[in-house]
């Protein structure tokens, strides 16, 4: 079973760094992801998930603006910095690539979290 888990794992990770290539989006794991936010202060981190689903957790600075709001791309460019890199998690990584091509057209340096917000969780609960 746990084989089976790593394998869709591994298919879903290889599908969503195409689909982030074809659209010239970075992408970076939770690992990366925490060891930035230990040693790199120039970086935002942005929630790309509903209300609803933020309110069950969120990580720590996050700048939190739902993918589904009509003004997206105007509430992210009045809260987000151009100058600095924002990292772009939604819960498991297929809206955040959205948001970050979206974001990436406004002229933002974008990179995509994979596997989002479940992954950050599983990642976090095994370090402690």
């Amino acid at each position: 079973m746990k084989k089976y888990l790593v394998f869709i794992a591994l298919i879903f990770t290889v599908f969503t760094s195409c689909k982030s290539q074809e659209n010239n989006i970075k992408n970076t794991t939770v690992a990366d992801l925490q060891l930035l936010l230990k040693t790199e202060k120039k970086i935002q981190l942005l929630d790309v998930r509903t209300p609803e689903e933020c309110s069950q957790g969120i990580i720590k600075d996050a700048i939190m603006i739902n993918v589904f709001a009509d003004d997206f791309e105007e509430i992210a460019l009045k809260k987000l910095d151009k100058t600095k890199p924002v990292y772009v998690y939604c819960r498991s990584g297929r809206r955040s690539v959205a948001a970050s091509v979206r974001l990436k057209k406004q002229g933002f340096d974008v990179y995509n979290i994979l596997g989002g917000y479940i992954d950050y969780q599983k990642f976090t609960s095994t370090k402690k």
